[in-house]
């Protein structure tokens, strides 16, 4: 899904890691885009059927619930700003403040959704999920499975941070934006094996930050 971009020298020097705001003047002369794991820039690439059915059906149902309250949700087109020095294209997202339409770059999600998938996964429980966690805004990070009706989901609490597993028939509760979705409605349109084959990054979450 994603892969470390390959620049030469004229883009970026081997030895100098990029700051964020290199980084972001950077990629605003590519084609393509990248995400910014603090120190290189990191490809993205296209996903599978499923992963796209279930960012549109996260689309469907969040923006239709929140139309006309003060937070709204975005998809992967939208970059956020992660802890101090990342740069991240979440899967989907919900702010609640700060809609200038001239925005570039988030810095006050409130709620963070991504698919997992096989060549991901490890970054997104492990690498995004200390990221997350370290963005003051953010309420919850929601990991969506891709292969099963099933999420991880980390809450921010006043001693660190929650990790609550969800699976087929439970309902996914954000008390942050007021609303509470069956986890089934982001799986419309597909259907599973009985034992879909695990993939193979299974690390565990990291611990509360």
């Amino acid at each position: 899904m994603r892969n470390r971009a390959t620049l030469s020298p004229m883009n970026l020097t081997a030895t100098k890691p990029m700051t964020l705001a290199e980084f972001l003047a950077w990629e605003e002369r590519q084609e393509l885009r990248y995400e910014f794991d603090g120190s290189e820039p990191v490809a993205m690439a296209g996903g599978s059927l499923a992963h796209a059915a279930i960012q549109r059906n996260l689309a469907l149902a969040l923006g239709s619930r929140l139309r006309g309250k003060p937070c709204q949700f975005f998809g992967s087109d939208l970059k956020i700003q992660a802890a101090e020095n990342s740069s991240r294209y979440p899967d989907g997202m919900v702010i609640c403040s700060g809609l200038d339409p001239t925005l570039k770059i988030v810095r006050n999600p409130v709620v963070i959704f991504e698919v997992l998938s096989p060549s991901t996964a490890a970054a997104d429980r492990i690498v995004k999920a200390r990221e997350y966690q370290a963005t003051p805004s953010v309420q919850r990070y929601v990991m969506l499975e891709q292969a099963r009706i099933g999420a991880t989901v980390h809450i921010r609490a006043a001693d660190g941070w929650n990790v609550l597993v969800l699976r087929d028939g439970d309902t996914l509760a954000l008390p942050e934006i007021d609303l509470a979705i069956p986890l089934v409605e982001f799986y419309e349109g597909l259907t599973f094996e009985d034992h879909p084959v695990e993939d193979n990054n299974n690390e565990q979450t990291p611990p509360a930050a």
